[in-house]
């Protein structure tokens, strides 16, 4: 009962940690502000470690360390095909993988309930659909290459679940502190490597530029050289940065939504660490599939989005599944 309570809570948190990174990413880069979420993260887990505490071992290392890999490649390839879209196909496949990797893994590895369990199981998948579905006007079916990328990345997001369902019992929150420092410090290096790739690119745009101006013909001059032409953002010193480069500064709201992002990923996760080791992985992760519930119940008091019907009817599933499988 305990361990399906911690997974409904925690899948809710992980909506709100969601909701918290979309409200930043439209401020500055989604890979920044995974990565300033993953470093907060790791700061409140430092800080609970004296109360949580738990015992270090290299098993718990190993599994926190590759669960932080999986997570890590699982986000960009999130944000990658959520950007190609359409959502309302990508986003629940992805969930919907999030849930069925560890729950093979669970029934295979001996998990076993009665016949409610089973139907709880069967409806919590449903309720995973229809709560991620995201109404779009219009969709287009989504590329092959769309749909590999949202299957990988909730492929990888289940692996997370298996990997950390593989830590000792008694390692407590060890397995996270490894989880967000490897995390972090792979999301902080591809930060590093698009701020060198757009430096390469924009120095290569100036040279072309000053190239062509050597070249051109003295009565055919460039449009952006005439008095009263438009400026060109790139070459008005003061102008807002080109939100293709990435290099956006980071606003105070930005960096405080970040934050607050990685506050609410670290509490879901230890959340989500302690009911696995109390109750069933299987079971732990179809109710975590769940995290889009939180996501849009926040965007509809916060923004006053307008819930889908069939979004509702997927809320109301997770309840009654949730209810089975505290009776299973």
């Amino acid at each position: 009962m305990l361990a399906v309570v911690l997974g409904i809570v925690g899948a809710f948190i992980y909506g709100g940690s969601d909701f918290l990174g979309g409200l930043a990413a439209k401020r500055v880069s989604p890979v920044l502000v995974t990565a300033l979420s993953a470093a907060t993260g790791l700061l409140v887990l430092l800080a609970l470690y004296p109360l949580l505490g738990g015992v270090w071992s290299w098993t718990a290392v190993l599994w926190g360390a590759a669960s932080g890999v999986s997570g890590a490649i699982a986000l960009s390839l999130l944000y990658a095909c959520l950007a190609i879209g359409p959502m309302s196909i990508l986003s629940p496949l992805t969930a919907i993988m999030t849930a069925v990797v560890p729950l093979a893994f669970g029934l295979l590895t001996g998990s076993r309930f009665g016949f409610v369990g089973y139907v709880g199981l069967g409806v919590a998948l449903v309720a995973v659909v229809l709560v991620g579905f995201v109404p779009e006007k219009a969709a287009v079916r989504p590329s092959v290459k769309a749909l590999l990328m949202a299957t990988a990345s909730g492929a990888l997001l289940g692996l997370f679940l298996v990997f950390i369902d593989q830590t000792p019992d008694d390692s407590g929150i060890v397995p996270l502190l490894f989880n967000r420092g490897v995390n972090a410090a792979l999301l902080f290096s591809a930060v590093g490597v698009l701020a060198l790739r757009s430096r390469l690119a924009e120095r290569g745009r100036l040279a072309s530029g000053a190239g062509n101006a050597g070249h051109s013909h003295p009565a055919a001059p460039d449009a952006r050289s005439e008095p009263n032409s438009p400026p060109d953002a790139r070459s008005e010193p003061n102008s807002p940065p080109d939100a293709r480069s990435g290099r956006a500064r980071i606003t105070r709201a930005a960096l405080l939504l970040a934050i607050g992002c990685g506050v609410f990923d670290a509490t879901a996760n230890v959340l989500l660490l302690t009911g696995i080791h109390l109750g069933d992985l299987a079971v732990m992760s179809v109710l975590t599939a769940m995290y889009p519930a939180g996501t849009i119940i926040l965007a509809a008091v916060v923004l006053r989005e307008r819930i889908a019907p069939v979004q509702i009817v997927g809320l109301v599933l997770a309840l009654v599944a949730a209810g089975m499988l505290a009776l299973a």
